[in-house]
């Protein structure tokens, strides 16, 4: 199932264009991770980082071929266990909702808690990351912030809140991350 774009993907597009735009070097390596339909990689593109340098990566079979159909490279994989490469920008708009009875699909829930998906994005993401790089990440009030971020200092991430957004029953925020 292909994760058309919503609030969440918006306002983290709206964030990387922030990030990009500062960027002098075009030549950066970038990975859109759990791409859905791609938003960000075209967000990407339209900024001018080469086509050849931007990676697609969703587990969903059919998000894989609907982006491949938009002519950028595009692996399925769980999270990085097909990836080889380093980048200098890794974007992320996860499933971060808790697991629900009614809502149990895994483009939008993060696992019982909602956060265990980016729990273990957040510990592989650092051996793909390059010096002096960074991670655009979104996750949701309903998915413990404060659990995240403390994780995430224990794995020696310095968290940066760029942007938080209220949005019906929850709170949306977006943060850098960098070693």
């Amino acid at each position: 199932m292909v994760y058309s774009p919503q609030e969440d993907s918006y306002l983290l597009g709206k964030e990387v264009k922030k990030y990009l735009l500062h960027l002098k070097n075009k030549d950066r390596k970038v990975i859109d991770m759990g791409s859905g339909s791609g938003i960000q990689a075209q967000i990407c593109l339209k900024l001018e980082i080469k086509k050849e340098n931007i990676l697609c990566v969703d587990i969903d079979k059919e998000a894989v071929k609907f982006i491949k159909n938009k002519n950028i490279k595009t692996i399925q994989s769980n999270l990085f266990n097909k990836v080889r490469s380093k980048f200098d920008l890794i974007i992320f708009n996860p499933p971060y909702l808790p697991e629900h009875k009614y809502d149990k699909k895994k483009d939008t829930t993060g696992g019982k808690k909602g956060y265990e998906t980016i729990l273990r994005f957040l510990k592989q993401a650092k051996s793909h990351l390059n010096k002096k790089g960074a991670i655009l990440l979104l996750f949701s009030s309903l998915s413990d912030p404060n659990f995240i971020l403390e994780y995430a200092l224990k794995q020696k991430y310095k968290p940066e809140k760029l942007i938080e957004k209220n949005l019906f029953f929850e709170k949306l925020f977006v943060y850098k991350f960098q070693l």
